[in-house]
């Protein structure tokens, strides 16, 4: 592999973020045919594909790395502007894969507190795939499920947020009278997050050894989905944030005592470091440890 061009890898990017070589011309301010260009010098220089021609446009395999590369680079290049000027430069913009429900209770403070010092490009994903955006370069940083980290990346356990089986009392009184029990569980309408959402099913499989299937409501925005139980849409499973002062007031109540789904949670970013990157860091790291168990 010969030399790596820096005007390449922002092509890459940008075609990359921008889905098509128009687009992405339009944003570098070239033609699409330079655009082009570069792209192909980039695949000449790797000997491999790494564009998919697609609409819109995407990143294969091996241009994964490359674009892990390209915004590795594009922070290093910014971080040092910004420490040479700090008066003709943005703070720089810190993508970030979140897992919703950490989105909707502990993370946006933990943010908030680095307002005016970096700006957040946060991308709502499960737990469990917020890995994969590592992988692809598309985020810096990620709070995931996935212990190991991904090439590239280091990984620090944050801590376990808990979920229980909440519903209203009457939603209970309806459905579970007779107690909470594999019969009762088939037939009880259950709130999920969305299709990826396994916290309901992991619940369920504690409780039976064989698989139940509920109907159910899908509700793909986390207070929504809280709302949605408090409201007597079906049972789900809260955590501690969410279902806390609702509980106290009498409007939810946990169906199973002693039912639970623990998720151990990791924060995993890039090994290059820079300021911006770990005062992030820093500070999900100190919200996780007030929150989390």
């Amino acid at each position: 592999m010969s030399d790596v061009d820096l005007s390449q890898l922002r092509a890459l990017a940008a075609v990359v973020d921008e889905g098509s070589f128009d687009a992405a011309a339009a944003a570098l301010h070239l033609t699409p045919s330079a655009v082009s260009q570069r792209i192909k010098a980039l695949e000449q220089s790797a000997g491999r594909v790494l564009v998919r021609r697609t609409k819109p446009t995407e990143a294969t395999e091996a241009g994964h790395a490359y674009l892990r590369l390209a915004r590795q680079v594009q922070a290093l290049v910014q971080d040092v502007r910004l420490e040479v000027d700090p008066t003709e430069q943005r703070p720089p913009t810190i993508p970030l894969a979140i897992n919703g429900d950490s989105l909707a209770t502990w993370v946006l403070p933990a943010l908030a507190s680095l307002a005016g010092t970096a700006y957040f490009d946060v991308r709502r994903e499960d737990e469990g795939r917020t890995a994969e955006l590592l992988r692809s370069g598309t985020v810096m940083a990620a709070i995931t499920s996935d212990a190991a980290p991904v090439q590239g990346c280091r990984s620090t356990r944050l801590g376990t947020m808990r979920y229980r089986p909440m519903a209203t009392p009457d939603f209970v009184a309806e459905w579970f009278g007779d107690g909470v029990d594999v019969a009762t569980l088939s037939r009880a309408p259950v709130v999920v997050f969305d299709r990826n959402d396994d916290l309901q099913d992991a619940y369920l499989r504690q409780r039976s050894r064989r698989r139940l299937a509920p109907p159910r409501h899908h509700v793909p925005a986390s207070s929504q989905f809280a709302e949605a139980i408090a409201l007597g849409l079906g049972w789900g499973m809260l955590p501690k944030e969410q279902y806390e002062e609702r509980e106290r007031g009498g409007l939810l109540v946990d169906l199973d005592p002693g039912g639970h789904v623990d998720v151990t949670l990791h924060w995993q970013q890039w090994a290059l470091q820079t300021p911006a990157l770990e005062a992030t860091a820093r500070a999900i790291k100190e919200a996780a440890a007030e929150h989390l168990t």
